[in-house]
C-alpha cells in the first residue's frame, strides 16, 4: 500500500508542472492588453509602456513562465492588478464558499444518489425504478439556472422559506475565521447564526446537486445490477444472509468502483464550474472571482485561481486513486 501509494504522489508531480505550463500559456493568448485595460481607453503610449514595464509584461514568455513558477515556490501567487492586494490572502475567502457549497451539494447528490440507485436496482423494474430513473433523467436534462430561478420564485418570493442570494445576512455578518462559515459558526457556539448560513446554503446546494445526483443514481443501478447476478451473491443469498446485507454489504462494496470514479469527477467538475450557481445566488465563490479577473485582464489573479481550481480537481483524483485500493484490495499499480 505504501508503494502504491507513493508512486501515485510521484505520478501526480509532472501533471502539476504541465499544468502551470499550459494555464501560462492559456492566459497569455487572452486577447486584450492589461496595461491598456486598467488604464482606460484615454491612456497614452508612454503611459501604457510604462505599466507594461512595471508589470514584467514587456519580459520574454519564458523568462515571465521561469519567474512564475520560482514565486510558486515560495507560496507567492502574486499581486491582484485591480485590486493591488496579495493574491494568496485575497483569494482564500472565495475559494472557501465555493469549496463549502461543493462539499454540501457533492453529500447530497452522494446519498440521495447512492441509495436511489441502489434501490432502484434491488427493486428493478418496479414502479420506484421507473420513477426514480425519470427523475434522474430530469435532472440531468435540467438547466441549472432554470431550476435555480425556480427555487427563488418558490422558496423566496411566495413562501418566504429561505434567502434569495447571498452567503449571510448581511445585517448580521458572520465572524470568519476559516471563511468556512458553517465550521465557523460552530466553532463559536453561535446556533443561531449556523441555522442562517444552513439557510442560505439549501437552495444553491440542491441546484448544483440536482445533474451529479441524477449521474450517480444512474450510475449505481447499472454496477449494481451487473454485481447482483454475480455468483457470490447468489451464495450469499443460499446462505441465509439478508438481503438487506446482500445489497449493502456484498453488492454496493463490488459495485462501488465506477461509481467512485464518478464522484471524484463530480466534485472535481463543481468546484470549478460552479459559476452559474455562484451568479445566480450572488454567491462569492472562486467562479465570480475568476470571471471578475478575465473582465480586468488580471493576468496574475486568472492564473491563480486556475492553477488551484487545477490542482484540486488532479488532487480530487489522487485521493480517488488511494480510495480504490482500499475499496478493493486486488487494485495494484503496475510495476
Amino acid at each position: 500500500m505504501f508503494s502504491y501509494t507513493m508512486k501515485r504522489i510521484l505520478s501526480v508531480i509532472p501533471v502539476l508542472f504541465g499544468m502551470t505550463l499550459i494555464v501560462f500559456a492559456i492566459v497569455r493568448a487572452i486577447p486584450g492588453d492589461p496595461a491598456q485595460v486598467i488604464l482606460g481607453q484615454r491612456a497614452t503610449k508612454e503611459s501604457i509602456a510604462v505599466l507594461t514595464q512595471e508589470l514584467g509584461l514587456d519580459k520574454a514568455w519564458y523568462v515571465q513562465y521561469i519567474d512564475y513558477i520560482k514565486n510558486l515556490f515560495t507560496g507567492d501567487l502574486g499581486t491582484s492588478i485591480r485590486t493591488n492586494a496579495e493574491i494568496t490572502s485575497e483569494i482564500w475567502p472565495y475559494i472557501a464558499a465555493t469549496l463549502e457549497l461543493t462539499l454540501v451539494a457533492m453529500i447530497i447528490a452522494i446519498v440521495i444518489g447512492v441509495n436511489a440507485g441502489i434501490i432502484s436496482a434491488w427493486f428493478s423494474n418496479s414502479w420506484f425504478d421507473y420513477l426514480a430513473m425519470i427523475l434522474a433523467l430530469i435532472g440531468v436534462s435540467m438547466p441549472i439556472f432554470w431550476l435555480g430561478l425556480m427555487e427563488q420564485w418558490a422558496f423566496s418570493l411566495q413562501l418566504g422559506w429561505l434567502p434569495t442570494t447571498g452567503r449571510e445576512d448581511i445585517r448580521d455578518p458572520i465572524n470568519a475565521i476559516t471563511n468556512l462559515y458553517l465550521v465557523d459558526t460552530l466553532l463559536q457556539g453561535d446556533f443561531d447564526q449556523f441555522f442562517v448560513a444552513v439557510k442560505h446554503l439549501i437552495m444553491p446546494s440542491i441546484a448544483l446537486a440536482t445533474i451529479p445526483m441524477a449521474i450517480i443514481a444512474r450510475m449505481t443501478r447499472s454496477t449494481m445490477l451487473e454485481v447482483m447476478k454475480s455468483d457470490f451473491i447468489r451464495t450469499a443469498r443460499a446462505k441465509g444472509v439478508s438481503m438487506f446485507w446482500v445489497v449493502y454489504k456484498h453488492s454496493l462494496k463490488n459495485a462501488f468502483i465506477p461509481v467512485l470514479t464518478v464522484i471524484g469527477l463530480q466534485t472535481g467538475l463543481l468546484l470549478g464550474g460552479a459559476i452559474l450557481t455562484e451568479t445566480i445566488f450572488a454567491w462569492p465563490g472562486i467562479g465570480r472571482y475568476l470571471y471578475e479577473a478575465i473582465g480586468y485582464r488580471d493576468y496574475p489573479v486568472i492564473q491563480s485561481g486556475i492553477l488551484l481550481i487545477a490542482a484540486a480537481f488532479v488532487f480530487i483524483n489522487l485521493v480517488v486513486d488511494l480510495l480504490y485500493a482500499l475499496v478493493d484490495p486486488r487494485i495494484k499499480y503496475s510495476k
